[in-house]
């Protein structure tokens, strides 16, 4: 958008955010999100705003490698590079079963399908599906609210959709507080810090652009409002991330 900075398309940006699965808190959250995805074999996923591919890894590990498919997307291209290294690293050899597709999410989801996936995974993500007003240029959630749209439109009916995002007014300093014992018991502690620090500014825009209307950290019944308008229903949510995020489940209805 013209006039406006956006930071997710850098490579900065990408690089910053592979630091937080190191990070206790997301740990916490990752093992959350799984349990809840509940993933099995033969089954096709959709990552959204994959970054470097922490979900798409475990599920692959989860499974055992007999998922029949997890596409990524995400804007940054420098997550095309890490997926390449996951390709290489996981085992069994996913070859073309794991792909990566670099597309903005706030635009929908128009390269993919109908109906082409059995499942859906999001990571702290679609909250910063993104759009404003043409005519008095201000924030609206517009994208996010077709982003739901689009998730439900590419799923098949009772497919799962398994997502987190942050609770309003996130507090990044307990997530850095939390963060500080693993960082002294690091391999290396000082890029361990580095990483987390940047992490820490970018969430500081992250912050601003959610109270200025940019992003969209909305409390769970403003969430589950909007997914039962995209053609979800029985949805729940949980607490995780040290308490500053939401995991949400909910099923497409059939």
């Amino acid at each position: 958008m013209l006039g406006v900075t956006s930071h997710w398309p850098s490579d900065r940006c990408a690089k910053a955010f592979w630091g937080q699965h190191d990070l206790p808190p997301y740990r916490q959250l990752l093992a959350d999100t799984l349990e809840w995805a509940a993933p099995g074999p033969g089954e096709r996923w959709l990552d959204l705003g994959c970054g470097g591919g922490a979900l798409t890894r475990a599920i692959w590990e989860r499974t055992g490698g007999t998922v029949a498919e997890i596409v990524g997307t995400d804007c940054a291209p420098a997550n095309a590079r890490a997926y390449e290294r996951l390709r290489t690293a996981l085992a069994p050899s996913p070859g073309s079963r794991i792909a990566f597709l670099c597309h903005d999410f706030s635009t929908g989801l128009g390269p993919l399908a109908d109906g082409a996936f059995d499942h859906a995974m999001s990571g702290l993500s679609i909250s910063y599906a993104e759009s404003r007003n043409p005519t008095t240029g201000g924030w609206t959630a517009d994208a996010y609210d077709r982003l739901l749209n689009e998730v439900a439109r590419v799923l098949r009916p009772g497919g799962r959709f398994v997502f987190s995002v942050n609770v309003p007014d996130p507090s990044w300093g307990r997530i850095a507080w939390l963060s500080l014992g693993a960082a002294l018991r690091a391999e290396r502690p000082l890029r361990y810090l580095k990483r987390a620090g940047r992490m820490w500014r970018y969430g500081r825009w992250l912050t601003r652009g959610a109270r200025s209307g940019r992003f969209h950290y909305l409390p769970p019944e403003t969430v589950a409002a909007k997914l039962s308008a995209a053609g979800f229903g029985a949805t729940e949510h949980r607490l995780s991330y040290a308490g500053q995020a939401l995991v949400f489940r909910t099923l497409k209805r059939t």
